[in-house]
């Protein structure tokens, strides 16, 4: 399954890779009322991804 924009954008900032002009996309969907529920998902995604990934290393 293709990666949304929004995806490839949090991708790219954790991976610290993200541009100036991807940076200003990125912060106008997250104040956008229409697209703030997109990126909040995609967010606590990863930080559950995280919290697994942290709990099996401590087992």
């Amino acid at each position: 399954m293709a990666l949304s924009r929004a995806e490839k954008l949090i991708n790219k900032l954790i991976s610290n890779e993200l541009s100036a002009e991807e940076l200003s996309e990125l912060l106008e969907g997250i104040t956008s009322e229409g697209d703030q529920q997109k990126y909040s998902d995609i967010l606590e995604t990863y930080f559950n991804k995280l919290l697994k990934e942290e709990e099996k290393q401590e087992k």
